[in-house]
């Protein structure tokens, strides 16, 4: 599913935030991705679905090697990926059924199939009743609900999540950790950041740590061994 093979990424301010990184990630695991602040937590991620290219090493994801991989064949290669961001990436201007319709649109989904997968994610989501809101309308933890539909709606086969939790308040995050549990159970592989704690320490699930670009611990149920 996902493997990482010595992989490096060096910014052009001088900054390694990948110092040779090997993981193997199988189809169907939840990882969650921990680590101090500037540990190199969100390259780590972002270079699973190509927004950030490694410098050097190998990256596959679906068997696609991404670092042989062409600018242009990136938005096909992400159509099997959807990612869920702390600060939900809406488009405002667009209502709740329309924002997650778009992911659709874009790969030419026929209007009868996509109004009812739509239907199918936000019933899912609990939002079938919000179709016709827009983002502003809709608290903190529905807007990361539409974005996690819009993740889901083309059925991929992984969820990278970038602190999904982080603008939520406690109640609201453990609604959205118990959907993506729900997800997940249905064989979607999902890759977390998260600095949340309690959910780590509660919700068990394989912990990887990244300290100064490395991987420092990998542990099947691990905990997040951090304070904080």
């Amino acid at each position: 599913m996902i493997e990482m093979q010595d992989v490096y990424k060096k910014y052009p301010n001088g900054i390694t935030a990948a110092n040779g990184l090997n993981i193997h990630i199988k189809q169907g695991e939840f990882i969650y991705v921990v680590g101090p602040s500037g540990a190199g937590k969100s390259t780590f991620i972002k270079m699973m679905y190509r927004e950030e290219k490694a410098s050097s090493g190998t990256v596959l994801v679906n068997g696609v090697n991404l670092s042989k991989l062409k600018n242009r064949e990136v938005p096909f290669f992400r159509r099997n990926i959807g990612v869920v961001f702390q600060d939900f990436k809406l488009l405002p201007t667009l209502t709740v059924f329309e924002n997650v319709a778009f992911a659709l649109e874009v790969i030419e989904q026929r209007p009868k199939d996509i109004k009812r997968r739509v239907m199918d994610v936000l019933a899912l989501v609990g939002l079938k009743h919000k179709v016709r809101m827009l983002p502003s309308e809709l608290s903190g933890g529905e807007q990361q609900r539409v974005s996690i539909a819009r993740s889901i709606v083309n059925k991929p086969k992984l969820i990278i999540a970038d602190e999904p939790t982080g603008n939520l308040d406690p109640d609201t995050s453990w609604e959205i950790m118990h959907l993506l549990e729900e997800i997940n159970l249905k064989g979607t592989t999902i890759v977390m950041a998260t600095h949340n704690k309690e959910i780590v320490n509660t919700i068990k699930h394989r912990v990887v740590a990244i300290e100064s670009g490395r991987i420092v611990r990998d542990e099947q149920r691990g905990d997040y061994g951090y304070e904080g």
